[in-house]
């Protein structure tokens, strides 16, 4: 195997387990203590839950998208014109179950990983992106696969965090 199919590999794999790892990094937890957070100013380990899978429901569309048309823009700007907050606020996260997030973030990511083991090359696909405040940019599907799986990581570690802080 080479260098570049070793990385896109193990791209595909800490993709492919961020779910399992989410579970693993909420053993244990009572439903209360899915309502604590680092400080009063930051987000509570349920906030985060959902802030992973939806996030990840957008960039599955991103996915999507490269897939059905390369040469497409992929625009965010509707979710970008709020701050992160705001989402979080108007979708509810501190009211909600994490039990159905949790499952769907299971199933976004197996049908993610169905889908490109069925397209030949998948992963070297792209498409112009339009970030916030910078230029358009052309990025692949290797590239959405290596973000989403850091930003699982990240808010893993934020949820580890958070139990050692209350020793949960």
């Amino acid at each position: 195997m080479t260098g570049e199919a070793s990385r896109l590999q193990t791209a595909l794999s800490r993709y492919a387990e961020g779910p399992a790892q989410l579970e693993a990094a909420l053993l244990g937890l009572s439903e209360s203590g899915l309502d604590l957070a680092q400080t009063d100013d930051t987000w509570t380990i349920r906030q985060i839950i959902h802030h992973i899978v939806d996030g990840d429901e957008l960039w599955k569309i991103c996915i999507k998208a490269i897939l059905g048309n390369v040469e497409g823009l992929y625009d965010l700007q509707w979710y970008w014109d709020r701050p992160q907050t705001e989402w979080a606020e108007n979708w509810r996260y501190a009211h909600r179950e994490i039990e159905l997030s949790l499952s769907l973030f299971r199933s976004n990511r197996q049908q993610v990983m169905e889908l490109l083991q069925s397209v030949p090359n998948a992963w070297e696909k792209s498409i112009r992106l339009k970030w916030p405040h910078k230029a358009e940019e052309r990025i692949t599907i290797a590239y959405v696969l290596v973000m989403q799986a850091c930003h699982v990581t990240g808010h893993i570690n934020d949820i580890q965090m958070i139990r050692e802080t209350y020793h949960v």
